[in-house]
């Protein structure tokens, strides 16, 4: 017979018992759950958060198993949030779970309002842009990761700016499901030219394969460790949300690097300027080669 407070009893110390309970009675929202949206949903769920709403568009596939925590050789082809679900309740089989496929767009207001808090999994640009635009409206925090070699996360409170205006995507008077392929382009190497400028991530992959990602030539590079981590990192921040813990992430972020064993938080503006030109030149060059 499943017990909540047996399965939770070694939380205890990490938290209060006035926090699992705030745990048990949290609801977070997470839109994609594959790479980083599945490892957050893992620690979730492990952590005895009650109630999830999950969200994905897309099967797992034999890519998938290198980094994706719910992704096995018996769910290739298996809806990822429903095969997602599936071993939730074998974690916890009071846990309540909503699962939406290609219809959670339709539900957006209705879902983020409802949730205390959002955490981005999609890496799709436009649904990025949907979950953002309407957690603004309704007040909700999101968790996120950049696209980036190093694990990282950042997490923008309603009151803070969007990657869409912080990072200067051509995006702004676009409706998320009516974007051009050069403006998806555009904002993929705004991002990737703000990673390359606050961290030493060009120190930690292939840069002539980076190229032709930012390029568009090839699929998204992705490592279990990496990806994991960010998972994570994610699963803290959604953690210190529900129970009303302050960190110390804000909409800017800050980058893992374990190959030297630091955090790495943005520059200093006017490091940063001095740096984002030659960052920009060398991102060209990288996508021309």
């Amino acid at each position: 017979m499943f017990d909540y407070s047996e399965f939770t009893t070694r939380n205890l110390g990490f938290v209060t018992g006035d926090e699992q309970q705030m745990l048990r009675d949290g609801h977070v929202f997470v839109c994609g759950t594959g790479g980083m949206g599945g490892a957050a949903i893992l620690a979730l769920a492990r952590a005895g958060v009650g109630r999830m709403t999950l969200s994905d568009i897309d099967s797992f596939e034999m890519s998938n198993l290198n980094r994706q925590v719910f992704a096995w050789t018996d769910t290739i082809g298996v809806h990822k949030a429903e095969a997602t679900a599936e071993q939730l309740r074998r974690i916890n089989p009071d846990i309540q779970l909503e699962v939406l496929h290609d219809n959670w767009a339709d539900q957006v207001d209705r879902i983020v309002a409802d949730a205390q808090v959002v955490i981005n999994g999609t890496d799709d640009l436009g649904a990025s842009l949907l979950l953002y635009r309407t957690a603004h409206r309704t007040g909700r925090p999101v968790i996120d990761s950049y696209a980036s070699p190093l694990p990282s996360v950042y997490v923008t409170g309603p009151d803070e700016p969007a990657p869409e205006l912080r990072l200067g995507y051509p995006t702004r008077d676009t409706a998320w499901n009516a974007l051009t392929d050069a403006q998806r382009d555009a904002a993929f190497q705004a991002e990737a030219e703000y990673v390359l400028t606050h961290s030493s991530s060009a120190f930690h992959i292939d840069l002539a394969l980076a190229g032709e990602v930012a390029a568009g030539r090839r699929s998204r590079m992705s490592f279990a460790p990496m990806v994991i981590t960010s998972g994570m990192l994610m699963g803290y921040e959604a953690i210190a949300a529900l129970i009303g813990r302050k960190t110390r992430t804000d909409c800017r972020g800050w980058f893992l690097n374990p190959y030297a064993a630091r955090v790495e938080r943005p520059r200093n503006p006017a490091i940063a300027a001095l740096i984002r030109p030659i960052v920009r030149r060398k991102l060209k060059r990288m996508m021309a080669e």
